[in-house]
């Protein structure tokens, strides 16, 4: 048996190395091209699907196949070469056979271009990355920075976001993200300098991750505002119609997802600074944006959207927490939603109790504390509605206060919604109680007679806007058009379309 896998192992790495391997450096190859074709065309949506299709191929790439892309792509001896190989060590010499004798039917240019170079580094760093070699992906990604801070080319921008993205990335795993605070503001300072519009995208919320990490929310807060307006950027036109011609703009999609991240960090500032309405609308928003396959990302942001409603006094809908793919991520949620709309204490607290680390994980647990004055409230609602009078002793038992002194805090309590009008109640000193007051028939007033006379008076003021809005349409006392001159306007128009689609497909 043993030696039947032997001889296995011996026979099928001829094979399997031979048609895996090079597919995959072919595949690279292909990106390199297509990548030179951008550059030297000065078309940067090259360059960014170049990318999106490197991101298939990550889990294929091995230290083999990158250090003979490195060979074909690369000047060897070069500056570039010699930084990036060490990082890369070969499993065996038949791969490395392998990989040579593909990459030497071509060789590499006299000039190396920049975003050949720094997608070398991309590659290089989203290898290490993947096989959680942290330390050295901080070096190679420190040494990526420092390269592409002298490089001025608006056809790296795309390449260049990328870097800055995995840059944070392989010192957040390590727990090394306030080194870098200070050079992230100066490449954000340069990169709009620069007029580069994405990369001031990626570093703003690079920067407020940073921030938001350590819990720096004054700070974040200060950054935001005076940092250019992202939502200047977020709504970009995809064509624009010129005479005849049909020119593109320089529209990238992942700008969505930056926008989509902006909001939910924008909705977390807006949370812990009490301004629950703006970050509910951030929040849900973000949620909205963000695409299907971000399930980790909408997760969370629902996950504050609850508590932000919750906050606010509102009950979140139920399909919410069934959202497919959602309902094990949201359930202590769900069941803390739960204690919330019953207004049951003890309720509250052994589901905070219960999914402490869960909270503590998401850093939710400060939300959770603030949710137990909303407990209170709602429970205290319950018990007015319920009882016409009751006692305070009474009251501190059903809503479960464990203090030193029950009688006074429920006092305080009852006294503070009275006063939020949160409840319709009085308080009667001399006897202790909570009396609350009886809710008349509002049919036997004038109220519903008023409701139905604005209602109607809203309706006749609509009616009568719309009939002074009435408009004719224009020149209908000049003579209609003639067919002959309709089917010249026709055919004009159809020329016209004709050499749009013409333009289009030459454009592709």
């Amino acid at each position: 048996m043993t030696q039947d896998v032997e001889m296995k192992d011996h026979q099928t790495p001829s094979h399997s190395v031979s048609s895996a391997v090079p597919s995959t450096l072919q595949h690279l190859k292909e990106m390199s091209s297509i990548i030179e074709s951008g550059s030297y065309t000065k078309e940067i949506r090259r360059i960014a699907r170049a990318v999106r299709l490197t991101m298939a191929l990550r889990r294929k790439l091995t230290a083999n196949v990158l250090s003979a892309f490195l060979d074909f792509a690369l000047v060897p001896g070069s500056d570039a070469h010699a930084r990036l190989s060490p990082y890369l060590t070969k499993d065996n010499e038949h791969d490395m056979e392998v990989d040579t004798a593909t990459s030497a039917a071509q060789t590499p240019g006299k000039y190396l271009l920049p975003e050949l170079e720094i997608y070398c580094y991309l590659l290089v760093l989203l290898f290490l990355i993947d096989q959680k070699k942290y330390d050295e992906a901080k070096a190679c990604s420190s040494a990526s920075i420092v390269r592409l801070k002298n490089l001025n080319r608006r056809t790296i921008d795309v390449l260049a976001s990328r870097l800055y993205f995995y840059y944070s990335y392989s010192y957040e795993l390590t727990g090394d993200l306030a080194q870098i605070r200070g050079n992230l503001l100066s490449l954000h300072r340069i990169a709009t300098l620069r007029h580069d519009e994405l990369g001031q995208e990626t570093l703003l919320n690079l920067l407020l991750r940073n921030y938001l990490h350590y819990n720096l929310y004054d700070q974040a807060e200060k950054l935001r505002s005076k940092a250019p307006r992202f939502e200047a950027h977020s709504n970009q036109q995809v064509y624009i119609v010129v005479g005849y011609l049909l020119a593109f703009t320089i529209t990238i999609l992942c700008m969505e997802y930056l926008f989509c991240r902006y909001l939910l960090y924008l909705g977390k500032i807006r949370t812990i600074q009490l301004e629950y309405t703006d970050a509910k609308e951030s929040l849900l928003q973000a949620a909205r944006k963000a695409p299907v396959a971000a399930r980790g990302f909408r997760i969370q942001c629902n996950k504050w959207a609850i508590l932000v409603r919750l906050l606010l006094g509102e009950i979140p809908e139920r399909t919410i927490f069934m959202q497919k793919g959602m309902e094990k991520a949201l359930r202590p949620y769900f069941e803390l939603t739960n204690a919330v709309r019953i207004g049951d204490l003890e309720m509250f607290r052994v589901v905070a109790e219960k999914f402490a680390g869960t909270f503590k994980a998401d850093r939710t647990h400060n939300l959770i504390v603030r949710l137990r004055h909303n407990v209170i409230r709602t429970g205290l609602r319950n018990i007015s509605i319920s009882y016409s009078r009751i006692s305070l002793a009474d009251v501190a038992k059903k809503l479960g206060l464990d203090s030193a002194n029950p009688v006074a805090d429920a006092k305080s309590i009852v006294a503070k919604a009275i006063r939020d009008d949160a409840i319709d109640a009085t308080l009667d000193h001399a006897n202790g109680w909570m009396v609350s007051k009886e809710t008349g028939d509002i049919y036997s007033t004038n109220e519903p007679q008023i409701a139905f006379n604005s209602r109607i008076a809203f309706c006749l003021n609509m009616h009568n806007e719309a009939i002074r809005a009435l408009r004719f349409p224009p020149n209908t006392h000049k003579e209609k058009e003639s067919a002959e001159k309709r089917r010249e306007r026709q055919q004009q128009e159809q020329e016209l379309a004709k050499h749009i689609a013409e333009e289009d497909d030459d454009d592709f």
